[in-house]
């Protein structure tokens, strides 16, 4: 009887916490509270604070998820990305760089050249994704020219995958992924870490899109359905890394390196996921013992308890309020599970710091305001660990436990 009733009362408290984060949404989207600016003038004042620009707490930042080893500081600017090329590298054989490679499963033939021009996205597994691959996929904005002449494959992936250092894009809901990529357009979505070299392209190439290309790019990334690439391991040790482009690659096999409260995200194959770009050569992030535990409590319930029949409220909203009970979205709230635990962790302190301040992030500021380093780390080490399906059961999808 006792247990019926706290699961009546868990229900209805989250029932009442998704109303109250519905309401709020909707008053954002149709107009202001009383006292408040009108939505008319959200634009400008989200264009304002941007201006302003937040303060960043350099000194707590969580590295690992931004790939630094060492912590930004004020002033700090990302150097400019290359734009794609076809130019040899003079550091390596010229040989090697143009001899044809096969990836593991793929009937397709491509050079090192081929892998690394971005204007011309090479496509593993053309059976993946929609065809043909529309051009703002395949070459970039068609007003881009230099880093802006860029496909959003060749970073995301044909399939929307994306890695570690960017965003997983597949299956995203079509009105979410336009309003990332006009919130970039308009300076509210940014990196707390200026060091960051992708944030700043990415802000040129949303600006260079037109509303159209966006819309074909949002709609082609939608229909590509979601499926586990990633695979979650608790262990107090991981292989010795090197970074790479923002990308933990590791050295050796051997675990020997304390994993101190961090989430390390790296190939399973390196050859096959960093050198070809394969799009299925997937990931394993190592978390630290007992996280995925503490994250589910988090992710589900927000660490609030019944005792005694009184409800002793957590320290944040459950993420399957907004996220839906299987964390794979709901309308417009994008889908979470079985993501990069990197990115995630990322973008919840991008949004702590407020450099992601868009009107549709207010409500995972709350969310986000209460949580420490270790409970970021648990909140995406079980969001990670989540098979990505309507269908996953309770059991399904979470870490392997090394000892």
């Amino acid at each position: 009887m006792k247990r019926t009733f706290s699961g009546v009362v868990v229900a209805v408290v989250f029932f009442a916490l998704g109303a109250l984060s519905q309401r709020y949404y909707d008053s954002r989207q149709r107009g202001a509270p009383p006292g408040q600016p009108p939505v008319a003038d959200k634009a400008a004042a989200e264009h304002r604070a941007a201006a302003t620009g937040p303060s960043i707490e350099f000194d707590r930042e969580p590295l690992w998820a931004y790939g630094f080893e060492t912590p930004a500081t004020p002033g700090d600017k990302a150097a400019p990305q290359a734009p794609p090329s076809r130019d040899l590298r003079p550091n390596e054989d010229s040989a090697e760089q143009t001899r044809p490679r096969r990836a593991n499963g793929s009937s397709a033939s491509y050079s090192l050249v081929d892998v690394r021009d971005g204007h011309n996205v090479i496509d593993w597994f053309p059976t993946d994704h929609p065809m043909p691959m529309p051009d703002v996929i395949k070459h970039g904005p068609a007003a881009g020219t230099g880093t802006t002449g860029r496909g959003c494959g060749s970073c995301h992936l044909p399939n929307g995958k994306g890695r570690p250092e960017n965003a997983p894009v597949a299956g995203l809901p079509v009105a979410y992924f336009m309003r990332q990529l006009q919130d970039f357009r308009g300076g509210v979505r940014r990196t707390a870490d200026p060091r960051k070299p992708n944030t700043p392209t990415m802000i040129e190439l949303a600006k260079a899109m037109t509303d159209e290309e966006m819309k074909v790019a949002a709609e082609y990334f939608g229909a590509v359905k979601w499926t586990p690439w990633i695979r979650v391991v608790e262990s107090d040790v991981v292989p010795k890394t090197r970074i790479a482009g923002n990308l933990f690659l590791p050295v050796t096999e051997a675990k020997t390196e304390p994993i101190a409260g961090r989430i390390i995200e790296m190939p399973q194959d390196v050859e096959q996921a960093e050198t070809l770009r394969n799009p299925r050569s997937g990931f394993v992030a190592y978390v630290p013992p007992g996280s995925t535990k503490r994250g589910e409590d988090l992710v589900t319930t927000g660490g609030m308890r019944i005792v005694g029949n009184q409800i002793v409220q957590g320290k944040t909203t459950p993420c399957v309020t907004c996220h839906g009970l299987n964390l794979m979205g709901v309308a417009d709230v994008p889908p979470i599970a079985g993501r990069s635990p990197s990115y995630i962790v990322r973008q919840m302190w991008d949004i702590r710091q407020g450099t992601r301040n868009s009107a549709a992030v207010q409500l995972m500021k709350l969310a986000t305001a209460n949580l420490n380093d270790e409970d970021l780390v648990a909140v995406a080490a079980y969001v990670s660990s989540r098979v990505p399906s309507p269908a996953t059961s309770p059991e399904t999808g979470l870490a392997t436990r090394l000892r």
